[in-house]
């Protein structure tokens, strides 16, 4: 029997092999480009979403207005959240609700104030009675936020809210409010003149992705 010596380089196992290789290389080059392009696609979409937040119009009057809290600066609460409070503020003096509930955890194992306290105490140093303000000092989240403000809500016999926060926020809190059965909730939304909206809003992007895959398991 004769046998057939292939050139070196030449087998045909090492052929296949390599078209192999290409074109396993060429599904993955096309699959990335797939999911970079969906990625790029979802940060427009998501972007539409939570420019389209807009404060309800007219707001109708309500038991409670709900502060999603924001970091505190030591005792005092951080620029970007004085802006919410000072918006509820405003929304309360106009009679759009009767009740605060203000809502955020402790920050930093060392400070003195959880984000509600620092709330309630900026609104009382600010003419509101102090028992009109009921606070939820747990929260670590948006999502927890708003959970948590509900329970306090239903103990105080609360039942219509006002959801305050800033205006690249109000897309996600308020999706989160409908689907945790808050009744007809309402939005406040209030612009920002002390954050960087190119931060914010691109942070926004990431956290309103991992809500809607939240979303999904609820």
């Amino acid at each position: 029997m004769d046998w057939y010596v292939y050139p070196r380089g030449s087998s045909p196992i090492r052929k296949v092999s390599r078209k192999r290789r290409r074109r396993t290389k060429r599904v993955l080059t096309v699959s990335l480009l797939v999911l970079v392009v969906a990625g790029l696609v979802w940060c427009g979409v998501a972007f539409n979403r939570i420019n389209s937040a807009a404060t309800t119009s007219p707001i109708v009057k309500a038991d409670a207005g709900v502060i999603l809290g924001m970091s505190m600066w030591g005792d005092e609460p951080s620029p970007g959240l004085k802006e919410r409070l000072d918006y509820a503020l405003k929304l309360y003096k106009a009679g759009a609700f009767s009740h605060f509930v203000v809502s955020g955890g402790l920050d930093q194992p060392d400070y003195k104030y959880t984000e509600a306290e620092g709330m309630q105490r900026y609104l009382v140093a600010h003419g509101v009675p102090d028992k009109v303000i009921y606070l939820e000092n747990q929260s670590t989240s948006t999502y927890e936020n708003l959970l948590f403000s509900k329970t306090v809500m239903q103990q105080k016999g609360l039942s219509s809210a006002v959801v305050i926060t800033h205006d690249f926020h109000g897309r996600r809190a308020l999706e989160i409010a409908h689907k945790l059965g808050y009744k007809n909730p309402q939005l406040g939304i209030t612009e920002s003149k002390v954050m960087s909206m190119l931060k914010y809003k691109s942070r926004e992007i990431l956290a309103y992705t991992k809500w809607k895959v939240q979303e999904l398991s609820l």
